[in-house]
């Protein structure tokens, strides 16, 4: 499989996990980055009327994860360590996270993202550290299903 077909691949498996049926995510992935944009809803607020942390880290957490699976072509990554930033609240527009890739070696990938609302304004960040699992890409449903 060519660079575009892994990345393009990859974008099919984010589209077939079950937890995005929830969130409506729309992602792309380019080497060592990633963008996911969701539209805020009601359905993802706190009982005070703000988007719920843990949305905060999905978005984190996985434009991280697949800037890092787009240097790993044969394997799909683990997340072993992610730590979140919320600094400003949101409960309307957008939330667009983009992961990079800020470090790589043979054994792990070092990944910072940020999520920004629909005025570019910054409004979370997180870092993690990334590493091979021993699950081929191959074998994971969306990925495996993709056709080039």
């Amino acid at each position: 499989m060519n660079t575009n077909d892994h990345l393009r691949a990859l974008e099919a498996m984010y589209q077939a996990a079950p937890i995005n049926e929830f969130y409506h995510p729309v992602m792309e992935v380019t080497e060592g980055k990633a963008e996911i944009i969701i539209d805020i809803e009601p359905k993802l607020f706190h009982a005070a009327g703000a988007t719920h942390g843990s949305v905060y880290f999905k978005m984190l957490d996985d434009a991280a994860f697949f800037a890092a699976n787009s240097l790993e072509p044969e394997f799909f990554v683990l997340t072993t360590s992610f730590t979140t930033y919320i600094t400003r609240p949101i409960n309307s527009g957008k939330m667009i996270a983009r992961g990079n890739v800020v470090n790589k070696n043979r054994s792990q990938w070092i990944v910072e993202s940020i999520v920004y609302d629909s005025e570019d304004r910054e409004i979370g960040r997180g870092n993690g550290i990334f590493v091979r699992s021993k699950n081929p890409l191959s074998e994971v449903p969306g990925y495996k299903d993709y056709n080039h």
